[in-house]
């Protein structure tokens, strides 16, 4: 790689981080190549040398974001072997992006898709990077239950995903009742576990009583 590839590849990464953390630290009304570049520490003139315009930098600060999350947590996801670990390890990334700021990037990214063109299907791609992970989680832990069959693992991934989302927004109003859909949300996984621990014959009648259900 020569000086000059190098030296454009860390501005584009300063400015991706910087675009970051304008919008959660200021919000996307405060948004704009100055405060984006002065939070990068670079010139203003950058941001469309790089980039084009201000919403193809946000939009392509939104992918980078969600890639690094997500690959930061995708070994965590890689261990999980039941529903019940799965909601355990959303509610632990629910914290630590919480406290990283990241909640409250999520929200300006869902306002700013609003008014903001580029953003709404950049924020999009993001999210599906984390359906993705629960979707691949959601086969391999169903599959040894009684419900594989009859899941739709991408449309529960999807369900799953929109449910934190919700509630990473609903705890800005209401932090208790976001504590309470989060222990709902664990008991459903606890419940779930208690069939994953059924015998064989139990197992088989409850596939039964699934399957005949599923024929009315």
């Amino acid at each position: 790689m020569s000086p000059e590839t190098a030296k454009s590849q860390e501005t584009k990464a300063k400015l991706l981080e910087g675009a970051l953390r304008t919008l959660t630290e200021q919000g996307i009304a405060k948004v704009s190549a100055r405060t984006i570049a002065a939070a990068a520490g670079v010139n203003q003139a950058l941001v469309f040398y790089h980039f084009g315009s201000v919403d193809e930098l946000l939009a392509a600060a939104c992918r980078y974001g969600a890639e690094r999350t997500v690959s930061r947590y995708r070994p965590r996801f890689a261990a999980v072997t039941t529903l019940s670990e799965l909601l355990v390890v959303g509610r632990e990334i629910h914290e630590q992006e919480r406290a990283g700021g990241h909640v409250a990037l999520l929200g300006q990214l869902l306002a700013g898709a609003q008014t903001h063109e580029s953003l709404g299907p950049a924020t999009a791609a993001g999210l599906e990077l984390w359906i993705t992970e629960i979707e691949q989680v959601l086969v391999r832990v169903l599959d040894r239950t009684p419900f594989g069959e009859f899941v739709d693992a991408p449309g529960l991934a999807r369900a799953v995903a929109a449910s934190f989302v919700g509630i990473e927004l609903y705890e800005g109003v209401d932090a208790v009742g976001a504590t309470a859909a989060l222990d709902a949300l664990e008991q459903l996984g606890s419940l779930v576990g208690a069939l994953e621990e059924l015998g064989p014959v139990a197992q088989r009648a409850v596939r039964h009583r699934l399957r005949r259900s599923g024929r009315r």
